[in-house]
């Protein structure tokens, strides 16, 4: 009934029917598609419905959704579409609780970066969705909620990104330290240390990173935890604990030394490409994170013409936990169809 209330609300606004085609569409199968994520999450606590970390579960059940029942994968028009609405389903929930953020207009940039990627992302279109969830919606704190929204939108109008990213970084250097957390203003310089580039590569297995490297990465060193694994005969569904050590000893050998390379590795969530970006970063190294992904047909192809073919049950529930890369957690972020 809500989803319902919310997608009605959303179709009457007339900030949503001023928007292009492309835009409403995205803005409708976000708004259709909000609280998926509430069905694995929701349970009774204290004796309270809650359902924790619905946003970023949802998202990912509706990129897996769009993914393979859809097809919406493998052109960029189609993979901007689908981040558009699976950024918008990630944060759908917090303007209603911006104000609640430490540092409300360092969270406000980090969103609006999305933009650079998805194309049609902007703190602009996640309001209007915000705002039709709280109006689908009875609950006593109808108008603190409504003013909750219009505060997000105030502060993002504020802070120069409600239609996009801020414009206002010098370098690529001064913009992740300032998204990454790092205490310095928005606008503020800062010493690059960087000696050179790593590319850390992030794609479901059978996407094409090989076939990317020696198109676009010849000559650089290479870190390939598929190779690492014949080497030392261990089988991907063994423990990987000593792979990983000797990729990282690898990774610090090339790092001492300042040597660009290319880490080559499936590293499908933020948590696994994180620990990557620190290590490269705390030897000052300037990061670019690479995302590849292809349609799923042709997935399954390369799959099959790999030496180590990945069962698709396993490449299913990597999609099912993967969020590609954002804008802010590298120094540069790409995403490519291949």
């Amino acid at each position: 009934m809500h989803t319902e209330m919310v997608c009605e609300e959303l179709a009457a606004f007339p900030q949503w029917r001023a928007l292009d085609k492309r835009k409403r569409e995205e803005l409708f199968v976000a708004a259709l598609l909000h609280d998926i994520g509430k069905i694995p999450c929701t349970r009774m606590e204290d004796g309270a419905w809650v359902s924790p970390n619905h946003s970023v579960v949802g998202s990912r059940m509706a990129r897996e959704i769009l993914w393979l029942e859809y097809g919406v994968c493998g052109e960029p028009s189609l993979m901007r579409f689908r981040e558009t609405v699976c950024s918008l389903i990630r944060y759908h929930s917090v303007p209603l609780h911006m104000l609640e953020q430490e540092d409300p207009s360092r969270c406000a940039a980090k969103m609006a970066s999305m933009g650079k990627l998805t194309g049609d992302f902007s703190l602009r279109l996640l309001s209007i969705l915000a705002l039709a969830d709280v109006k689908g919606r009875t609950c006593i704190d109808r108008e603190e909620a409504l003013e909750a929204v219009e505060l997000f939108r105030l502060q993002a109008e504020e802070s120069g990104c409600l239609d996009g990213p801020q414009h206002i970084f010098p370098d690529p250097c001064s913009e992740y330290a300032y998204l990454s957390g790092k205490n310095i203003f928005p606008g503020q310089k800062l010493f690059d240390e960087s000696w050179g580039e790593v590319i850390l590569l992030s794609a479901l297995p059978g996407t094409g990173k090989d076939t990317w490297i020696k198109s676009h990465g010849s000559g650089l060193a290479e870190i390939s935890l598929d190779s690492l694994r014949r080497q030392m005969n261990i089988s991907p569904r063994e423990n990987q604990g000593k792979v990983v050590s000797a990729a990282w000893e690898q990774a610090r050998s090339y790092l001492r030394k300042k040597i660009p390379f290319v880490w080559n590795a499936t590293d499908l969530t933020p948590a696994i490409c994180g620990k990557q970006v620190r290590l490269f970063t705390d030897y000052h190294a300037s990061v670019r994170i690479v995302y590849l992904e292809t349609g799923w047909e042709e997935q399954m192809r390369r799959n099959a013409g790999r030496k180590a073919i990945v069962p698709e049950t396993e490449i299913r529930r990597m999609l099912r936990k993967m969020s590609p890369p954002e804008s802010f957690e590298a120094h540069k972020v790409q995403w490519l169809c291949v």
